[in-house]
């Protein structure tokens, strides 16, 4: 743990907060509340805070690619300084990072604490995916110029789509972009066997459960270009010779054409956030510049947010913030000392216990942010 550095861009530690303040503290209370406002208004208004089942995209389907693409912003700015230097240390703490990440994703959802080999997955997580993109992405901002790293963005788009497309195996494959025969689906399974997540071993064969449809090895490249596409906006940030104005065109302005380029590649390849389809990337990597330009142009261009610093709260410890909510149980907190409440709220009981965990959560990182300890990974 150290203090944070000085002179960091207040909109991205915002608009990372932004996006854990829905995932940490939002999120629970409104699917408690859905089991006691049985209304069609509040059906309607709970697809923004689902996935979507197979293709297209909500606002929910945002979360997990807005905390890659900023682990992508950031690069520019932290790892600037080691350009031209030599970078064996650098590359320690890169490899650290990306070990620590691995592991707190297999706190998270790969069943580690369960001290139970038969049921210990190995790539199951958003921690694990920005491991990978950051790795990738760290390692070509340190080796190439901005244009190679666009050369290779665009290539890893092609090269998942060309697999996806023209590569067949054992019924998988072939452009099929289906939840049971696309080709990441067969891949996973192939390598991955009966340490995928959510598959069990039953009369000695493997079997994967029909629910579960996330892939990881093939998306793997497409986690590098949701990074880099972060990358990029952190090129764009840094850039003392861009006025603010400029800064924010030219967020909101890729933004648009990566929305308007992800949907029209939707009508051959489907955007599936599942699978992280490279139309996906574009879609959602595009949504995550206009929310980086929207909150740059208030925050730091206009010198607004003053009422939304607390999202900061969350934002300067959000590996803190991610863990706690997914790993610690703090409903039995919870649950001992309200249940009396119970009896007088009825359905809406679950909604109070789901308030009362993130006003928890809450509270353990508001101390941290005042004393001033941030878990640096």
């Amino acid at each position: 743990m150290e203090k944070p550095k000085l002179q960091r861009l207040e909109s991205l530690d915002l608009l990372r907060g932004f996006d854990l303040f829905f995932l940490v503290g939002i999120e629970a209370i409104i699917h408690a509340l859905h089991g006691a406002i049985k209304t069609p208004w509040y059906d309607k208004l709970m697809w923004n805070f689902d996935h979507v089942e197979w293709q297209g995209f909500s606002p929910w389907d945002l979360i997990m690619p807005l905390f890659m693409f900023m682990a992508g912003v950031a690069m520019p700015f932290a790892l600037s300084k080691y350009l031209g230097s030599n970078k064996s240390s650098l590359y320690k703490r890169i490899i650290k990072r990306v070990v620590l990440l691995w592991i707190f994703g297999m706190m998270s959802q790969g069943n580690l604490l369960g001290l139970d080999p038969d049921r210990i997955f190995l790539f199951t997580n958003t921690l694990q995916a920005i491991a990978v993109g950051y790795l990738f992405s760290a390692i070509l901002f340190l080796n190439t110029s901005i244009k190679t790293q666009i050369g290779v963005a665009v290539s890893l788009l092609l090269v998942y789509w060309g697999a996806m497309e023209f590569i067949t195996f054992n019924g998988f494959g072939g452009g099929n972009y289906s939840p049971d025969h696309n080709l990441a689906e067969g891949v996973d399974r192939m390598v991955f066997g009966r340490f995928r997540d959510a598959s069990q071993v039953i009369d000695g064969v493997v079997v994967f459960p029909d629910w579960y449809r996330y892939t990881w090895i093939l998306s793997s490249l497409n986690f590098v270009v949701t990074v880099l596409s972060g990358v990029f906006a952190g090129h764009i940030l840094k850039n003392n010779s861009f006025s603010q104005k400029k800064k924010t065109l030219l967020l909101f302005g890729i933004g648009a054409a990566l929305v308007l380029t992800g949907w029209i590649w939707d009508l051959q390849m489907p955007v599936v956030k599942k699978i992280w389809t490279s139309s996906m990337v574009l879609v959602s990597s595009g949504y995550c510049f206009v929310l980086m330009g929207i909150f740059y142009y208030w925050i730091d261009y206009k010198g607004h947010g003053k009422n939304i610093k607390w999202l900061k709260v969350y934002g300067m410890n959000s590996i803190v913030a991610y863990m706690l909510a997914m790993v610690v149980q703090f409903g039995s907190v919870s649950n001992s000392l309200l249940h009396g409440f119970e009896q007088y709220l009825g359905a809406y009981f679950p909604a109070l216990i789901a308030a009362s965990n993130a006003a928890i959560i809450f509270f353990i990182l508001w101390r941290l942010y005042k004393s001033n300890f941030f878990l640096r990974v």
